[in-house]
């Protein structure tokens, strides 16, 4: 061999080895494009079974991972709590309940239930009914005693309280405590309705239809909620685009007790129910007889609206419940994060720098490695949950939060992305072209980061490939 082929030969095998666990270029191209520089972002990708890491950039550097956090959140609960595990709101008596009358109190104890819908309540109040419960001529108590009581401030996060995504953990979380306005053209106007339809709420529709993409049809809408005890208005002003047919705008319109008592009056009246008394928080005395107990769904169901749509109050309801059921007594944030921190040390899991503030990513001090969720989605792999957890992930370009994305690995790759303002993120399993499966993990905290979604779709997209430009070794799985 000449001396320029051996140095030829020495040069692209430097290449080769740099290239092997540094950013993709695709990655970096794209990165390039829109302004965020490669020391913004924290990337592994690495087979599923172990062995060496196909992409290892700051892979132990603490981010910012947004709602990439739910995956952890949901994995503990699969594993911790247990695939069907459930929430329990229980409604007990205190007095004498004879010929449909209760001379006495009904005790509502929540159990942290992420998910008891009005159409679930209303099915509660049948089932009562049923059980020879007509009139209550006590008072109704709601026991939220499930949940250590924490001063949560809606508007804290982003000036925006009324939005369903800032509701804050509730052991009696009733209908995620929002109500959803579904508005529509309607002639020359627009139309505002809400569902639940309490008669509580007026609805004043000021809104015109205009024309205009519908890729931010939320961009023209103004509203304005005026609450006055179990009243309230709801204002809509600005333009709403025609193509856009019907959209659901789900806002938190009464404060968490008045939602409550509202959604209580409405189901019981409209059961034929008769309530004498007042509806108030309150602890349920040990003397008092269960009535009826209601179990949600099961965790495994539970998880699929948390990953797939990135619900925040579910994720913050199961989070609360890990220290409930694991400590007793009452769900509490800090508590919680042991049990997580724990969890996953036991799991030999490197814990340096990671932050779980309330275990749905809504916040600006949770911290994750790209390394430790790497290593949870590995772990992930080998347990006895894995179905559960990895159906409950978005299917790129098919489902959930990833369904509108035109990308070559549509099909292949469940993954939980994460957004905030500054912050970009994505994690999941990938199965490339050649039926390798890997575990991905991508988070870029920058000001231009949610500019940058195509350099994690890139990422996604480049692993599905089979890592083209790399040489590497295989990934089994």
């Amino acid at each position: 061999m000449t001396l320029r082929a051996t140095s030829l030969l020495v040069a692209w095998l430097g290449v080769a080895t740099s290239a092997l666990g540094s950013l993709p270029q695709p990655v970096r191209d794209a990165l390039a494009r829109h302004g965020v520089p490669d020391s913004a972002v924290a990337a592994v990708v690495e087979p599923v079974t172990g062995g060496k890491r196909l992409v290892d950039h700051r892979a132990g550097e603490p981010m910012n991972p947004a709602s990439v956090t739910k995956l952890v959140t949901t994995y503990a609960g699969l594993e911790l709590l247990g695939p069907a595990f459930t929430f329990d709101t229980d409604f007990l008596t205190t007095g004498t309940l004879a010929d449909g009358v209760l001379t006495g109190n009904l005790h509502i104890r929540g159990g942290g239930d992420p998910k008891l819908t009005d159409e679930r309540f209303w099915k509660i109040a049948h089932r009562l009914r049923a059980r020879g419960l007509r009139e209550i001529r006590g008072d109704v108590i709601l026991d939220r005693s499930r949940f250590a009581p924490a001063h949560h401030d809606p508007g804290q996060f982003d000036g925006q309280g009324r939005r369903a995504y800032n509701v804050g953990a509730d052991a009696l979380l009733l209908n995620f405590k929002t109500v959803a306005f579904r508005v529509a053209p309607d002639g020359n106007g627009v139309r505002v309705t809400a569902e639940p339809d309490f008669p509580t709420i007026e609805i004043a529709s000021r809104l015109k239809p205009a024309p205009g993409s519908c890729d931010n049809w939320r961009q023209g809408l103004q509203y304005r909620i005026v609450e006055n005890g179990l009243l309230a208005t709801a204002e809509f002003t600005g333009t709403y685009p025609t193509e856009c047919g019907e959209k659901v705008f789900p806002l938190s319109v009464f404060s968490q007790d008045a939602y409550a008592e509202t959604m209580f009056r409405w189901v019981w009246s409209a059961t034929g129910g008769r309530l004498v008394g007042q509806v108030r928080a309150g602890p349920t005395p040990g003397d008092a007889r269960l009535l009826l107990r209601h179990e949600s769904e099961p965790m495994s169901l539970v998880i699929r609206d948390i990953n797939k749509f990135s619900n925040n109050v579910m994720a913050r309801q199961v989070f609360l419940t890990l220290s409930a059921e694991r400590n007793g007594g009452s769900g509490d944030a800090k508590a919680s994060e042991k049990v997580v921190r724990d969890w996953m040390s036991a799991k030999g899991i490197d814990t340096t720098g990671i932050v779980l503030d309330n275990g749905s990513g809504l916040s600006r001090s949770e911290r994750l490695t790209a390394a430790a969720v790497t290593a949870l989605l590995r772990a992930s792999w080998s347990s006895a949950v894995m179905p559960e957890l990895t159906a409950s992930l978005s299917l790129m370009a098919v489902d959930g939060t990833f369904r509108r994305r035109n990308a070559a690995a549509a099909g292949s790759a469940h993954l939980k992305g994460g957004t905030l303002t500054g912050v970009q993120a994505v994690a999941g399993i990938v199965r490339d072209n050649k039926g390798n499966r890997w575990a991905v993990a991508m988070m870029i905290n920058h000001e231009k980061a949610n500019l940058a979604q195509p350099a994690l779709d890139a990422l996604v997209d480049w692993v599905w490939r089979g890592a083209p430009g790399v040489k590497r070794p295989p990934a089994g799985g």
